[in-house]
């Protein structure tokens, strides 16, 4: 049996482990980068990189390479490529497995400001800061690049590349972040309002943390939707046992 797991997520690795520890010889595990990150982290098993080419090229690769089941482990904003894997699967009759971690879930004393998207996000920033903490990646920053006014602190794996805001320091790092490293960004750049997408996981949650013991208002871009019909799964372990319903 051949599993293709679309991946570059920790739970995506997560799970390529779990498959590959299993003990089924007869199981083939694919795990496919996209290939946007200069040095990622490579999950146990087989790993291509690069795109497909759309959904017709998805398909073509599902059926060229034998595989049986096809499971979505992307990022939750990688929307693209989630309704790319639905058409895919569905042209050759292949059964796809959406896993997405929970998104997070604003508790006591945050002061969270909800977006439907970068743009809406940056249109609330001129009334809730004048020091921005961006933590969306370095895809997406020309929504922020006119907020002249403002200063930014953009945090992504590798350099972003232009169009971005002119008053903007860059922070090369990858989580898994701590409390106590993400209240240090805070004082020592003195931020006063936080950007992040809902991309939920424990890896980059103490920033949410630090927000709210700092009194710092966070504006939250929602993640988008999965394709309808599609089935779901929260966790690898969840993920891995919808593998075993094939397998036996």
């Amino acid at each position: 049996m051949h599993v293709l797991i679309l991946g570059g997520t920790g739970e995506a690795r997560r799970l390529a482990g779990l498959l590959c520890d299993a003990g089924v010889t007869s199981l083939r595990v694919t795990s496919s980068l996209a290939g946007r990150v200069a040095e990622p982290r490579l999950p146990p098993g087989e790993v291509r990189v690069g795109g497909f080419g759309g959904p017709e090229g998805l398909a073509a690769w599902l059926r060229a390479h034998a595989v049986d089941a096809l499971i979505d482990a992307t990022h939750p904003f990688a929307g693209t490529i989630s309704f790319n894997a639905a058409r895919a699967a569905a042209e050759a009759h292949v059964p796809l497995l959406a896993l997405r971690r929970p998104g997070w879930v604003p508790g006591a004393g945050d002061r969270w400001h909800p977006a439907g998207s970068l743009e809406e996000a940056a249109a609330l920033l001129p009334a809730l800061g004048r020091r921005v903490f961006l933590t969306t990646g370095r895809m997406g920053l020309a929504a922020f690049a006119r907020l002249d006014a403002l200063w930014f602190l953009m945090r992504s794996v590798d350099a972003p590349e232009p169009p971005f805001p002119a008053a903007m320091e860059v922070l090369l790092d990858r989580g898994p972040f701590t409390l106590e490293g993400e209240r240090e960004v805070l004082r020592t750049h003195r931020i006063d309002v936080l950007v992040t997408k809902d991309s939920g996981g424990a890896a980059t949650a103490p920033k949410l943390a630090a927000a709210r013991e700092a009194g710092i208002p966070v504006v939250v871009v929602r993640r988008p939707p999965v394709p309808d019909g599609v089935e779901r799964a929260a966790t690898p372990e969840e993920a891995a046992a919808w593998v075993r319903r094939f397998t036996g």
